[in-house]
Order: structure tokens, then sequence, then C-alpha cells
């Protein structure tokens, strides 16, 4: 036998030793504890061919349709590489988010963790994530919106679809959008050069979230490895620049500034440049892709329900009738948008850019008659729920009078959570409903328009339009904002 078959020889034995008593561990634990049914699927990949290849139907939840028909609403299956519990019950889905820090920690899947850096908000936990949390909220809150914010967002607004003619890619330009409007309110840079080259190496970051996190097997992955080196040596550069400008001096109002501030107005030592540089990047995240494609499919929805389009251009041109020739909307002009926040809601509720949440179990833990073994991941599923007809009216139908009179479910609250509940949820949601409700106001006010082309929504590994969703726009009249 020559040495490399004597090699290969070892390593098969020793693999397959570790392999059996692994799989021993497993039936063992199995029969001490009652775990959600399900299956593991294969070796080492479980069923996550199972769950890419399901979501590349129409069908936006057919991975835990299928499952939960089988087995119901919380079962057990093996997905990116660890046993995983899904959760498609808003009561657990609310026990698994409450219990943040107690019984489960955050944990994502490889891919996004690498890219996203470990000062990542999202990958925080404990006692500086409460703070950084904190901090993130209180530049998002009512106050912050009404005084400072919601100028920049009608202007930035403006500004981008005073640029629209003839065919135009929605869902790209609503990226534009939020990017410039999430750096506008992180450093406070409008618009450039250099924000267009940094948005460009962001959207090869996002792509690589759901890849296998090895550069030699997926050069997705490789790309966006490399285009995050080249993000955060962008940001890196920034901050340094703004560490200078203070010495000097001279501060400005914006995030960059607070994170500047040690750690939040909280006592203790400020935080290093790849700290800041790592939480700014993770927020881009944040304020970037999500909304933007939260502004696409409002519009998508609203072109394939005319009745309910019909009614958003009534309520906004009583608006502008009321303003006159001023166009920059004020807060309360954003504050008289009843059926357009039925709108933005309903959008959330069907769209569902967030599916759900990861998180690792911290310890044994016993729900519902079952037992979640420690170190286990689950995964809480928003979209299950939000598309549940036993919780929503004909759920999978876009229908924004469902939310008139706050009435929209037919259950507790807790059935509705697109930006996720407890400590950790999102920090900008009153900020997204701002965004996007001024967006609508422009749009409906300035255009008409219809698709271009046919298009499909597609729900992995993001929510998004195939083909960025094209339409053909034609210009209104600004004085005349509601005839056709």
């Amino acid at each position: 036998m020559d040495s490399m078959s004597l090699f290969l020889y070892l390593f098969l034995s020793v693999f397959t030793f570790f392999l059996l008593r692994a799989t021993a561990a497993a039936h063992l634990r199995r029969r001490k504890t009652r775990l959600p049914p399900g299956t593991l699927g294969l070796p080492f990949i479980g069923e996550t061919l199972q769950l890419i290849s399901a979501y590349k139907t129409e069908n936006p939840e057919p991975f835990i349709d299928d499952r939960v028909s089988k087995y119901g609403n919380i079962f057990t299956t093996h997905v990116f590489g660890e046993p995983t519990v899904f959760s498609a019950d808003p009561e657990t889905n609310r026990f698994i988010l409450q219990n943040e820090g107690r019984l489960f920690e955050s944990s994502y899947p490889g891919s996004i963790q690498n890219l996203l850096g470990r000062h990542s908000l999202l990958l925080m936990r404990g006692t500086l994530h409460k703070r950084m949390h904190s901090l993130t909220m209180s530049f998002a809150n009512s106050s912050i919106l009404k005084d400072h914010l919601l100028a920049d967002i009608d202007r930035l607004v403006r500004l981008n679809l005073d640029s629209w003619t003839g065919r135009v890619f929605l869902m790209e330009e609503a990226k534009k959008i939020t990017f410039n409007l999430t750096v506008k309110q992180l450093m406070s840079f409008d618009p450039c050069e250099w924000t267009e080259n940094l948005m460009k190496e962001y959207m090869l970051v996002i792509e690589g979230f759901f890849t296998i996190p090895l550069p030699f097997f997926s050069s997705t992955y490789r790309k966006a490895i490399q285009a995050r080196r080249k993000v955060a040596e962008a940001l890196g550069l920034v901050v340094r620049e703004r560490r200078k400008e203070r010495e000097g001096g001279e501060k400005k109002n914006d995030m960059l500034e607070a994170l500047f501030e040690g750690d939040g107005g909280v006592e203790g030592e400020g935080l290093s440049d790849e700290e800041i540089v790592d939480f700014m990047l993770a927020l881009l995240v944040a304020g970037y892709e999500t909304t933007s494609t939260i502004m696409t499919l409002a519009v998508k929805f609203l072109t394939e329900t005319p009745h309910a389009l019909s009614h958003l251009k009534e309520e906004h041109g009583e608006i502008m009738l009321r303003k006159g020739e001023v166009e920059s909307l004020q807060w309360e002009d954003y504050k008289s948008m009843p059926f357009t926040q039925c709108v933005v809601t309903e959008t959330l509720r069907i769209a569902n850019i967030i599916s759900g949440v990861f998180r690792r179990a911290m310890t044994d833990i016993n729900i519902k008659g079952y037992t979640i073994p420690k170190g286990w991941k689950v995964f809480a599923s928003f979209r299950a729920v939000h598309l549940d007809h036993e919780h929503f009216k004909d759920a999978r139908s876009f229908d924004p009078w469902r939310w008139q009179g706050n009435a929209g479910s037919t259950s507790s609250a807790n059935v509705f959570t697109p930006f996720g509940g407890g400590p950790r949820r999102c920090p900008g949601y009153e900020l997204a409903r701002v965004e996007l409700s001024v967006f609508l106001h422009h749009l409906v006010t300035r255009f008409s328009w219809v698709p271009a082309e046919p298009d499909k929504l597609v729900f992995f590994p993001t929510t998004r339009m195939q083909k960025r969703y094209p339409i053909i726009i034609q210009r209104r009249s600004l004085f005349d904002p509601c005839k056709e």
C-alpha cells in the first residue's frame, strides 16, 4: 500500500469512526428527548438543497408549507449545515423573540456573519447590543424624523424622481433612493460618484449572504468577500478623516458622530475604527436592501389592485391641493395619510422582506410538548404566520382595507411581526414607514405608469423582482395630481 493510499485509508477510518459516534449520540439524545417531528435529510447537507430549490417556485413559502402540512407548525429539519427547528406558530415565535439573551441567542449562517463582521448590530449580544440598539433607535425616533430626517428624505426622493423618464427599472431606482438616504443619515454624504461606487460593491456583498462560506467552492461568496473588503476600506477612510475633522472642532449631526461619542452616551471607552466600520456596514444592509424592496413591491401590488391605487391617489391628491405649490412634505402631511399607512402595513405583511430570524438554543428548551436541544438552531418564521389563513382572511391577497381601524388580523397582534420583536426588534421600523410613505406620495402625484413587461417575484436568496420590475412612466402636471 503506497503512502497516499495509506493516508486515505486512515483518514476514512477516522472520519467513519467520528461519524458513527456522532450518529449514535444523536440517536441516544432522540430517545431521551422528544424532538419536533421532521427529518434531518441527507448527511451534512440535510434539506438545504430542498429549501433552495423550493423557493424557485412562485409560492412564497413552499418549503415551510410542505412540512407544516406533514408535521404541524413546529418541525425539525437540517439546513445550512446545522439541525434546525422551524416555527410557523405565533406563540412559539413570540417566546423565541422575548427570550433573547436568556434562552436563545442570535445566530446566523456563517456567510452572513463573515460578510457583516463580528461588530455588527445583528451579531452583538448582551449589554453592548442593548446600548447600541438603543443608540440606533435614538436616531430614528419620531422626534428625529420630524425635526431632522424628513426634510432629507423628501429632498432625496424628489431628486431621484426628477431623473425618471420613459422606461425605469423600479427596483434599481428604489435601491438608489434608500442607499443614498442611509448614507446621508450615517455619514452626511449627498449622492455623488463615491456613493455610486460604494453601492456597486455593496450589492456584491449582499449577493453572498446565502451562499456556502467557502471562497474556493462559491464564486459568489468569493466576490462578496472581496467587495466587503473594498466597502470596509472605503468606510474606514471616512472614519479616519472624520476623526481628524473632530480634532479640529468640526462635528456633524449623523450616526457616525454619535459613534464617536464613545458607546452611545454610556461611560466607557470609545469604539475602535473596526467596530464603527462593522456597525455602519450592517446598518447599510438594514436601511438599503429591505426598504427598497418594500418600495418596489408596494408599487407592484398597487398596480395589480387598481381600486387601492385609485384610493391612494385620492388621498395624496388632497394633500397636494391643500399644500398648493409647496412641494416638500411636512410632518403634518405625513400624519394625514391613513390609507397610505394601510398600504404600507399590508405590503409589509404580504411581502415579508425579513422572512424570519435565526436563533440558537442556549440550553435544552421545552415548548409545546417538544424539546429543542441545547446548541440547535431555531428559525422563527414571520412569513409563514403572515400568510396563514387562520390569522388573516384571504391571507395571500393584497387587501390594505383589512388594516382600517387597526383590525387587520383575526387574532392577537402577535401574529403581525414584520420588524421582529423583543430586544432585537428592528430599530428603524418607523423610519422605513416614513421613507415608503414619502416615496409613494411623490410617485403617485408626479407619475402614472404601466409595467413594461411581465416580471416574477422570487423569494430566495432574498425577496426581489427577477427583472427589477421595469415600468413605463408618464409625468403628470404637478398642479393637477389626480388627473389621469
